[in-house]
């Protein structure tokens, strides 16, 4: 069940989001000030939240702010406000979207469900473009975890960065000097026979039999390509 946290100093209204919410299948929290709030965020996962802007103590433009440094979730400001100027100040504090009171409840609920639909397609979508999948081999760069045949493989920061590096660009053929400069820079101390050495331990990691690769192919007086 989808958790939304609702922070909220009027007692009535909070009770009325969180009774719509429930009915349409969410689970949601109630606290009634900005630090109340900030302490249910940092405990707990949520898909949303619904954030007051009048709130005693710390108000919902600055509890917005705080927020938004360790949560990328949808932020829906609900405020009596209406004020064009409020809305700009909150969006640009981190806020998704915008309702103001008095609201229909229905509407809430809609503008709830919009929001986290869009961010968990958004969500997926971003994983998905994080991930490498190419035979038996799945590198997922958001982790920067490799699995073959669903079992994690262990490499340095330069191997991996290297094999991220090829299977990013599979079919085109690099020189050592090109990858020597892409993986380590221009600056870097050494030559490329360290690109030599780290394909050699990448294909001992990921190759069912590194003498014939089957993923990182050698192309002989030329460099290294990536078989997909």
């Amino acid at each position: 069940m989808q958790r939304v946290l609702i922070i909220e100093d009027e007692k009535d209204i909070a009770e009325l989001e969180r009774d719509y919410l429930e009915i349409n299948g969410f689970q949601s929290d109630i606290a009634v000030t900005g630090e109340e709030g900030l302490k249910l965020a940092a405990a707990n996962s949520y898909s949303l939240i619904l954030l007051d802007l009048m709130l005693p103590g710390i108000d919902g433009f600055d509890l917005c702010e705080k927020l938004r440094e360790t949560l990328d979730v949808p932020i829906l400001m609900v405020t009596a406000r209406k004020e064009d100027i409020d809305k700009i100040r909150g969006f640009g504090r981190g806020a998704d979207d915008y309702i103001v009171k008095p609201f229909n409840p229905n509407e809430l609920v809609a503008r709830v469900k919009a929001h986290i639909s869009r961010y968990d397609r958004l969500t997926k979508r971003d994983k998905k473009a994080n991930e490498i999948h190419i035979k038996n081999l799945t590198i997922d760069h958001g982790s920067r975890r490799v699995f073959l045949d669903n079992e994690e493989k262990i490499f340095t920061a330069k191997e991996y960065d290297l094999l991220y590096f090829l299977a990013s660009n599979p079919n085109i053929v690099f020189t050592k000097e090109h990858l020597f400069e892409q993986i380590w820079g221009y600056d870097a101390i050494g030559d490329n026979t360290t690109v030599t050495v780290h394909i050699r331990k990448i294909r001992e990691k990921i190759e069912e039999n590194p003498s014939l690769p089957q993923f990182i192919e050698t192309i002989w007086g030329v460099g290294y390509r990536f078989q997909k």
